[in-house]
């Protein structure tokens, strides 16, 4: 699937953007199941906030139920200070998390393409495992900042072997958001590793190396349909979407299942809902 440049790219830098990759009939219809599943979500169920600001304390018993099931998160400025929506529904969710390629059908049809399993394949994933997916809305105006983060650090391997892939469901500009990465910064080290313990979780510092800044950041600029594909040690960021239109995204993590993944990740599956591949 992939070419020797392609591979060599993804080596050297630490990341590839395909263009092309999906069809903009697959990119309305996972939207589409998006919007679905907004609509019926129930605010009264929960307020859950995501923000990468302050990750332990935004870790609460509804994110870390929503391990191996499908729910709704919050922008972190979508709520006044009388905790009421500023907005509606449909423009205030930061995220769906994280097992809407196992749970539901038009996911799954979007996550399990021969093709993906063959660009996996390529970029080293031996026997791929998905442990998680997550559509990001990067709502117009109030989309949240992520952090710079390295994916590892939610899916410690031994060796590392979580790989991301990022596809932009509308074009992601400067303007709104827009993924940035330090090219070639998956070769430092894993600067933190999330670790949780039953409900109990801490971020461990592993290396003082500092995050990079703007001297080195790089915008991954990429057009509806384009898949970014990055290593788990590569630092990325985003940043808050200030403009009117929004970023949709969605995402997954793949793990090689020939290495040793941590009974301290965040996410485990046990033989009643097994971890599987892009196949």
């Amino acid at each position: 699937m992939l070419n020797s440049d392609q591979r060599t790219q993804f080596e050297r830098d630490g990341y590839l953007v395909i263009p092309g990759f999906k069809s903009a009939d697959a990119l309305a219809a996972l939207r589409q199941r998006a919007a679905e599943i907004v609509d019926a979500f129930d605010p009264s169920e929960s307020r859950s906030i995501f923000t990468t600001q302050n990750q332990l304390t935004a870790t609460d018993a509804y994110f870390l139920r929503s391990d191996n099931t499908i729910r709704c998160f919050f922008e972190e400025e979508a709520f006044d200070t009388d905790g009421k929506l500023k907005q509606d529904k449909s423009l205030s969710i930061n995220k769906i998390g994280h097992a809407l390629h196992d749970l539901d059908p038009v996911f799954e049809q979007f996550s399990r393409d021969p093709k993906l399993a063959a660009v996996a394949r390529d970029l080293g994933l031996r026997d791929a495992k998905v442990w998680q997916s997550m559509y990001i809305f990067k709502q117009p105006g109030i989309g949240g900042e992520v952090r710079w983060h390295q994916d590892a650090t939610f899916f410690e391997t031994t060796p590392v072997s979580v790989t991301t892939f990022w596809f932009a469901l509308e074009d992601a500009t400067i303007d709104n958001g827009c993924l940035w990465v330090e090219p070639g910064g998956h070769r430092g080290p894993m600067r933190e590793r999330f670790v949780r313990n039953g409900d109990d979780i801490k971020m461990e510092k592993l290396d003082s190396t500092p995050w990079p800044d703007d001297s080195v950041a790089v915008p991954l600029e990429a057009k509806a349909g384009s898949l970014v594909c990055f290593h788990g040690l590569l630092p990325h960021y985003s940043a808050p979407n200030r403009s009117p239109v929004s970023r949709h995204a969605y995402t997954l993590h793949a793990t090689d299942g020939t290495t040793s993944y941590s009974p301290q990740n965040w996410i485990q599956r046990d033989a009643s809902f097994p971890v599987r591949g892009f196949e």
